[in-house]
Order: C-alpha cells, then structure tokens, then sequence
C-alpha cells in the first residue's frame, strides 16, 4: 500500500481505552516529620513508614 493510499483510507483502529487516574500522594507530606502514618482498613491498623534508605514499608 502506498503513502498516499494510506491517508486516504479511513482509520479503523480502535480507539485505546484509559483507565481513570488513581489518587496520587507524596509520601513525605502523608507521613510527616515522623516519618510514619497510621492507616486503618475496615477494622485493621497498618504503619507506614520511610525507611534511612528511602524506602516505603507497610507493616500490620
């Protein structure tokens, strides 16, 4: 198929599907000085936390 012939034709491709954008959240600002935050999930308890190395943990 030529160029042309290809900017003629109409375009059939399916249009892509997006999925809605989840919250987004600085770490830094959620847990504050302490560097922890508390977040509770139905009955349960879980601690947040950024470690030296800057890593995140999610502990029960």
């Amino acid at each position: 198929m030529t160029y042309q012939a290809r900017m003629t034709e109409p375009d059939t491709t399916p249009p892509i599907q997006t999925r809605p954008t989840a919250p987004l959240y600085d770490a830094h600002r959620l847990v504050g000085v302490d560097h922890t935050a508390l977040i509770v999930l139905d009955d349960k308890t879980y601690t947040l936390r950024i470690t030296r190395a800057g890593k995140l943990i999610l502990t029960k």
